[in-house]
C-alpha cells in the first residue's frame, strides 16, 4: 500500500512541476518578446521560479520514500 501511495505522490509532483515549469517559462518568453530590454531581469526571475518549482517534487519524492519505508 505504501508503494502505491509513493507512486501517486511522485506522479502528482512530476505533473505539477511540469505544468508549473511550462507556465513560468512560457510567460517569461512572452514577456521577453514584448519587452526585450527586460530579458536579462526576466531570465533571472525565471531561473529563480524554476528552482523553487523544482524543489517541490524533490521534497515530494523524499516524503514518498519515507512513507514507503514505514
Amino acid at each position: 500500500m505504501g508503494a502505491i501511495a509513493a507512486g501517486i505522490a511522485a506522479m502528482g509532483a512530476a505533473i505539477g512541476a511540469g505544468v508549473g515549469n511550462g507556465l513560468v517559462i512560457g510567460n517569461t518568453i512572452s514577456g521577453m518578446s514584448r519587452q526585450p530590454e527586460l530579458s536579462g531581469r526576466l531570465q533571472g526571475t525565471m531561473f529563480l521560479g524554476v528552482g523553487l518549482i523544482e524543489a517541490m517534487p524533490i521534497l515530494a519524492i523524499v516524503i514518498a520514500f519515507m512513507v514507503m519505508n514505514k
